[in-house]
């Protein structure tokens, strides 16, 4: 709502210039009317991280952070940044406690600070990333853990335990939808080919469990469900292939509503089968 107030003009309307930024990340599809058809609603072009803050009470002058993923190179930070700024001033959590924004920095894939983009004045555009390709080593097991709930689907009805087969289809379809709209265009790879290739991988070992939560929305009072599975699975096979796949998971989520912090994921590789004593 704050973003509307700082980027959209009483020149938009119903329908936005392509120079709003409200409607570039709310409502993408307004400004891209020919994008992939099939697409109701399109995946928004940025992800919210703040698992590490779920449950804390921050103390006066306790500094904390969270994470932004953003997928479309072309969103104005500035204005982003003010509408983050007219946040704090209004209050976060359930009290609305103000805060201050302090800063916003460009991480690597390695989390290691690239820039600082805003110090509390001056803003200093994103920098270019020159991260080396992914050197992909010969994988043969593979650890995903499931860290907030993930919601997976398959012929239109969730799935219980997360196959490779379907886990590889949804993050395939996930980082080819989301180039198509706001990248260079979708994968192109064989699809046919490498869901057979997936099929071959067996999940060894499996700890989930089952959540059930619900979010209500702030500005309609709506209760909407956000459940899904947390835990950890266990892959053996020819992987090699599937980890840039899986590794850029890490950043884009995967499943339903990882806008919401949904389908996060981390991957932890090894070039040997996972073994395990009695």
């Amino acid at each position: 709502m704050l973003l509307r107030k700082v980027a959209c003009t009483s020149m938009c309307g119903a329908r936005h210039d392509s120079g709003c930024t409200y409607a570039r990340i709310f409502e993408p599809r307004q400004l891209r009317r020919n994008g992939p058809s099939g697409l109701a609603d399109w995946p928004r072009p940025f992800i919210l991280r703040a698992r590490h803050l779920d449950g804390r009470t921050l103390q006066p002058t306790e500094n904390f952070h969270f994470y932004i993923h953003l997928f479309d190179p072309q969103i104005p930070l500035l204005t982003f940044i003010d509408a983050l700024k007219q946040l704090a001033t209004e209050g976060l959590g359930p009290r609305r406690g103000r805060v201050r924004l302090a800063g916003v920095e460009q991480l690597d894939t390695d989390d290691r600070v690239m820039a600082r983009l805003w110090n509390g004045v001056d803003f200093s555009p994103l920098v270019a990333s020159s991260a080396a390709p992914l050197d992909v080593e010969p994988c043969r097991a593979v650890r995903v853990r499931f860290l907030t709930p993930t919601e997976l689907k398959c012929e239109g009805k969730p799935v219980e335990r997360p196959e490779f087969p379907v886990l590889f289809a949804r993050i395939r379809d996930r980082l080819s939808t989301l180039r198509a709209l706001y990248g260079p265009g979708p994968l192109k790879v064989d699809f046919g080919g490498m869901g057979e290739r997936a099929a071959q991988i067996r999940m060894t070992r499996w700890e989930l469990r089952s959540e059930h939560r619900v979010r209500r929305s702030s500005s309609t009072g709506q209760v909407h469900p956000w459940g899904g599975f947390t835990g950890e699975a266990e892959y053996q096979g020819d992987l090699t292939e599937f980890m840039p796949y899986l590794h850029a998971a890490q950043w884009t989520g995967v499943g339903r509503q990882t806008v919401w912090g949904k389908g996060e994921i981390a991957v932890t590789p090894s070039a040997d089968p996972l073994i395990r004593g009695s």
